[in-house]
């Protein structure tokens, strides 16, 4: 798989990638290495414990990583969730809505997560 095949299977944007990475071996090791990055744990960590620091801190920790990774889907839904939870902030969202919302993210999230191993199983 290539890493342009890569982000079409994950809802993200090569050339947004780019932008911030511009050569294709940054970009490679820096999305493998998000099988590492905890901050989704984190997130579902935290929302289990009802701790809202916490759900702010993981999901806006997300909103950019994501981003500058061009997984804009990923971003998109980690930003809802962080600004939900942004200190001063009414919250907008119902408990169904967060709990629907933090699924899909979870979901979207261990899909793409499938994904980059695959594509690391292929580099090596």
């Amino acid at each position: 798989m290539t890493l342009q095949e890569l982000y079409g299977r994950i809802g993200g944007s090569y050339e947004a990638a780019r932008r911030i990475l511009p050569m294709d071996t940054l970009i490679s090791k820096f999305i493998i290495r998000l099988l590492s990055d905890g901050s989704c744990g984190r997130l579902m960590e935290a929302y289990a414990h009802d701790d809202a620091r916490g759900i702010f801190e993981a999901a806006h920790s997300m909103k950019g990583v994501y981003a500058n990774l061009g997984l804009l889907e990923l971003s998109s839904m980690s930003s809802a969730i962080a600004e939900e939870f942004r200190p001063g902030k009414e919250r907008k969202m119902t408990d169904g809505e967060l709990s629907a919302h933090i699924a899909a993210l979870d979901e979207k999230y261990r899909a793409a997560m499938a994904a980059i191993r695959q594509f690391e199983a292929e580099q090596d």
